[in-house]
C-alpha cells in the first residue's frame, strides 16, 4: 500500500500535467503545489522512479507511468468522493470540504469508497464540478470554456471552479454564485478586464483574474445532463482536455 507521501505526490503530478496540458510536472512545480522544498522533491522523485510510478528526467521533470496514472486516478476518486458525501449526506459547505476530504483520502477503504458511491448514485462531479474519476479508471468531461473568454450576451451554466481556497468560494457563494447556478453575460470590457455578469436578477463585476477560475458551460451544453461521456485512463492524461 502506498504511503500518504507518495499518493500526495502522484496525485499532484498528475493535476499538474493535466491541468498545464504538458506530459512532464517540473520540480518547481511540484515544489510549489505540496509547499516543499525543491531537494526534497527531488529526493522522493527518485524515490517514485525507483517505486516505477514515475519517470524522473533531472532538469526536464517528471512524468507518470501507468501504475502511477492508476494510482492517482484512486486519489482522486476518493478525495472527490469524500468531498462529494460531506456536502450531500453531512450538508458541509463547498468551502468546508477539501480539508477533511484531504485527511480521509488516505485511510478509506477502497471497499467503503464504493460503498460511498453507490450511496450517493455515482456521482460524476464533486462539490466544486471536477470529474470523479469511474472505479475503473475512467474521467467524465463536459465541454467548458473560462468565463473571462466568454463575449457579452453569453448565456452558462457555472459548471467548475478551479480556485477552490475557502476564501474564494465565500465570495462566490456571497456573490450568489454556486455550481450550476445560470446566468448571462451582460458587458465584457477586454481593455479593463472586467465581466459584468447577471445571475438570478442579481449583477456581479469580476475582474478577469476572478473570471478566469470560473469554467462555464455554454451553448448546447447548458443545461444540467444526467451523464456525461467518459474517456479512457491511464493514457487519457496526454490528451487535450481541461477535465482536472
Amino acid at each position: 500500500m502506498a504511503s500518504l507521501t507518495v499518493e500526495n505526490y502522484v496525485k499532484a503530478i498528475f493535476k499538474i500535467c493535466l491541468g498545464e496540458d504538458s506530459p512532464r510536472a517540473t520540480t518547481g512545480q511540484l515544489a510549489a503545489a505540496l509547499s516543499v522544498s525543491p531537494g526534497t522533491v527531488t529526493s522522493m522523485l527518485k524515490t517514485l522512479s525507483e517505486s516505477r510510478l514515475a519517470t524522473y528526467t533531472p532538469y526536464e521533470g517528471v512524468r507518470l507511468t501507468d501504475e502511477g496514472n492508476q494510482l492517482a486516478l484512486r486519489v482522486l476518486r476518493r478525495h472527490r468522493l469524500i468531498e462529494t458525501f460531506l456536502a450531500q449526506a453531512l450538508e458541509m459547505g463547498w468551502d468546508e470540504v477539501h480539508d477533511d476530504a484531504e485527511q480521509m483520502e488516505h485511510v478509506i477503504s477502497d471497499k467503503l469508497i464504493e460503498r460511498i458511491a453507490a450511496r450517493l448514485g455515482q456521482p460524476q462531479f464533486d462539490p466544486h464540478g471536477d470529474p470523479i474519476p469511474t472505479a475503473d479508471g475512467q474521467m467524465p468531461v463536459l465541454p467548458t470554456h473560462s468565463l473571462a473568454d466568454c463575449p457579452a450576451d453569453t448565456r452558462f451554466r457555472l459548471a467548475r471552479v478551479v480556485d477552490q481556497s475557502p476564501d474564494f468560494l465565500r465570495y462566490l457563494t456571497q456573490s450568489g454564485l454556486h455550481l450550476n447556478v445560470q446566468g448571462r453575460v451582460l458587458v465584457h470590457r477586454a481593455e479593463a478586464r472586467a465581466i459584468t455578469i447577471e445571475v438570478e436578477d442579481r449583477q456581479i463585476t469580476l475582474g478577469h483574474e476572478a473570471a478566469e477560475k470560473l469554467q462555464v458551460a455554454v451553448g448546447a451544453d447548458l443545461a444540467i445532463p444526467d451523464r456525461v461521456r467518459v474517456i479512457p485512463g491511464p493514457h487519457f492524461a496526454s490528451q487535450k482536455t481541461r477535465a482536472t
